[in-house]
């Protein structure tokens, strides 16, 4: 992780993935997937993942909602949304916002490329670029 990262994360509480990304980590994931089936895999590797909690899961809207406890005794909300792009095509985007009123010196940035690491490996030979 880069210094302006953790400079950026001084003030900055909050992260979210998306296609106008610059950070290429932070671009949207597709899947060559249909909504339902990718929902199904998501949703089971995020209920597996340590220090991850499951609050909410809305299937027919696509998001799971998760939240993590930091050692420092923050909460972090995290919502993950599985969006249909096609037929059988899946996009997924990760928003990462940290309670209270100071930066998270990057951490919710962490949060989201532990993730997308996780949920690639898992759907690795689905996975497209763009």
């Amino acid at each position: 992780m880069s210094l302006k990262r953790v400079l950026v994360g001084i003030i900055r509480s909050q992260e979210g993935t998306g296609d106008r990304a610059k950070d290429p980590a932070m671009k949207t994931r597709y899947y060559n997937l249909s909504k339902d089936k990718a929902w199904e895999e998501i949703s089971s590797t995020l209920k597996k993942i340590p220090g991850y909690k499951v609050l909410h899961e809305v299937p027919g809207v696509g998001e799971i909602i998760l939240e993590k406890r930091t050692s420092m005794g923050r909460t972090v909300d995290i919502t993950v949304s599985v969006l249909s792009t096609g037929p059988v095509r899946s996009a997924v985007d990760i928003y990462s916002a940290s309670r209270g009123s100071l930066g998270d010196l990057g951490a919710n940035y962490r949060y989201i490329i532990h993730l997308f690491a996780a949920l690639d490996k898992k759907l690795a030979k689905y996975k497209t670029s763009e």
